[in-house]
């Protein structure tokens, strides 16, 4: 009895440990994916971040652009109402030619300014793709790299429970040995 005993309380000694080993290596993987979720979660929302700052810095650059292009509007107006004032004003008597240089083209300032911001624009959305691509394979490759230690933890834990069954059997194969020796 008492070396029965004795194998009945090594086996729940062996139980506890194996109960314990298995509550360590699922907190072990629960921290695992909690540290990744949270790296994930804070590049998700530094990159949504980003992504808020291009859009006002992009409606920024389009609305001085459109008040460019009325100031040009603007300016052309003024110009051919003076074009008409000094006409009025001259009667048409007097024929002046000037040979000046030629002025700014402002329709070809504008132009060059709104392809300069869109170079700009294109420039900071190819750097921003970069980013990401390169956030994304640092995750992914984190998440591989976790993957193949979680199978080797998986392997290793049915290693140990071949062990534990193992053990289990010599235990009960004992028993039945004792238990053949105490009915002789």
């Amino acid at each position: 009895q008492i070396i029965s005993a004795t194998v009945d309380n090594n086996r729940m000694l062996l139980d506890i440990d194996n109960s314990k080993m298995t509550a360590d290596d699922f907190r072990m993987k629960y921290e695992n994916e909690l540290v990744i979720r949270q790296t994930v979660e804070a590049d998700i929302n530094g990159l949504r971040n980003l992504m808020d700052d291009l859009t006002l810095v992009r409606s920024s650059l389009e609305s001085e652009l459109e008040s460019l292009k009325d100031e040009l509007i603007a300016l052309k107006r003024n110009h051919e109402e003076e074009i008409r004032q000094i006409q009025s004003q001259t009667g048409g008597d007097v024929s002046v030619e000037v040979n000046a240089a030629p002025g700014q083209d402002l329709t070809k300032i504008l132009n060059d300014m709104r392809n300069e911001y869109e170079e700009i624009i294109e420039k900071n959305r190819r750097e921003v793709e970069q980013w990401y691509e390169v956030k994304i394979n640092s995750v992914e490759e984190e998440l591989a790299s976790i993957r193949c230690e979680m199978e080797g933890q998986s392997q290793e834990y049915k290693m140990l429970l071949g062990i534990k069954t193992r053990l289990e059997q010599e235990i009960q194969q004992y028993r039945s040995l004792l238990q053949e020796g105490t009915q002789d």
